[in-house]
Formats: structure tokens, sequence, C-alpha cells
């Protein structure tokens, strides 16, 4: 991979990961679409994992740090459920190795949906295992899931929106600049 294509990716991603800061509707964020389009793009798996966590992770320093520092005692290197929101970074990454080995519409969009669905899963299990408004009971996880509901559809608007801009700007740039086609070629294909 060429390293003007590296820079290329990894502005996209941090761009994107700034746009955070931006006023926007509670779970409105590119945070899937970041994942998927490190997944996508970064030849390197191990690069395809890093630049999106620390993009957000960045993002996370800034919005703890200045919008919500009225939250937290100190400076906050980490927001709250670290853990389980990086996770499903992490597991969206997988996500998009599997099925981002070419890129389409259709793709693209099952991806957006997927991330979104892993985002929802592992988030509010990690709300439901470490807050005390739920019982840690079966009962109590379906409470937290229930009362996550409302906030699926930001987070899936968020993910389709932001992917769409983040794969369709890449794939027009690709097709405006031709040494960036052979970009997107992972190991062995």
């Amino acid at each position: 991979m060429k390293r003007k294509s590296i820079y290329i990716i990894t502005g996209f991603i941090l761009f994107a990961a700034l746009s955070r800061l931006l006023p926007h509707a509670y779970n409105f964020t590119p945070i899937g679409a970041i994942a998927l389009f490190g997944a996508a793009y970064f030849a390197d798996k191990k690069w395809a994992l890093i630049v999106p966590i620390l993009a957000l992770w960045l993002s996370d320093l800034l919005l703890n740090n200045y919008v919500y520092s009225a939250y937290y005692d100190g400076f906050a290197w980490f927001t709250g459920g670290f853990w389980y929101l990086y996770g499903s970074i992490a597991l969206t990454v997988v996500l998009g190795f599997v099925i981002l080995k070419k890129i389409s519409i259709g793709r693209v969009l099952g991806g957006a949906v997927g991330a979104a669905l892993i985002f929802f899963i592992v988030s509010n299990f990690g709300v439901w295992l470490t807050s005390p408004l739920y019982p840690p009971t079966w009962e109590g996880l379906i409470m937290c899931y229930t009362a996550a509901i409302p906030f699926f559809h930001n987070t899936l608007a968020g993910n389709v929106i932001y992917s769409a801009i983040l794969f369709g700007a890449y794939e027009w740039l690709k097709s405006s600049y031709p040494e960036l086609q052979a970009v997107h070629l992972k190991s062995g294909e």
C-alpha cells in the first residue's frame, strides 16, 4: 500500500472521528462507519484496527475533557464503558474484514446494519453489567435492552449515512486518481 494512500485513509478516519465534536442527535455518530472503512481499505489488519480505535480515542479525549468535563473529576483518559464500546468497534472491524473484501452498496449497507447491531448488543450488555439501574438478572438484561431501543435508530442512521459518505467519497477519489485503485487489495488478492 502506498504511503499516500495510507495518509488519505487515515485522514478520512480522523475527519470522521472529529465530526463527533459537532452537535448531533444522541448516538448519531460515525463509529461503526469508521471501523468498517478501516477494515475495508487498510491492507494491514493491524492498522485497520489501530487507526479507527486511536482516532475514536482521540475524539473521546476531546469530548470527555472539554464537552463533558463537568462529569469527570480531573482529566478523563477513558470514557465510561470503555471496554464494551471499544470492544464493539473491534468486533465491527472483524465484521468488515469478512463482508467488505469487495466493496458494493449492498455489502456496505449490510456492514452498517451489522455494526449497529454489534454496538447495540455489546454496549448495552456492558451497561447492564455495570449500571446499578438494572438488576443482574435475565429480567434486568431485558429491561436494559428494551430501554435502549429508542436510541438504536440513531446508531443505525449514523452508520448508514457516515458509511455512505466515507465509502462514497473514497470510491469517487479512487476513480479520479488511478494511483489509489490498488489500495483496496488485501494480502493475497
